[in-house]
């Protein structure tokens, strides 16, 4: 379902709150909730607060986008070797 928000004023958190709880009540009637026609205001606020995925309908980058996490081995000392 589209919602059109092209018609708002000004974007502010709690308009991202109120569409991330209107989108959390249609999730929960098994319709996906998907906000259109946003100012960039309104889709930086959306992205800022990590909803852009849910309301915008964007991914965050697929798994081979995204930089492997660095390992850190911990270190020993000589005598910690093990047995």
């Amino acid at each position: 379902m589209d919602c059109d928000v092209g018609h708002l004023a000004c974007a502010d958190l709690g308009t991202v709150n109120a569409l991330a709880l209107a989108s959390l009540n249609a999730g929960r009637q098994g319709v996906r909730l998907r906000v259109v026609n946003a100012s960039c205001e309104l889709q930086e606020l959306i992205e800022l607060v990590g909803l852009d995925g849910v309301l915008v309908g964007r991914n965050r980058g697929q798994p081979e986008e995204r930089e492997e996490p660095v390992r850190v081995e911990e270190g020993r000392e000589a005598d910690d070797l093990p047995v």
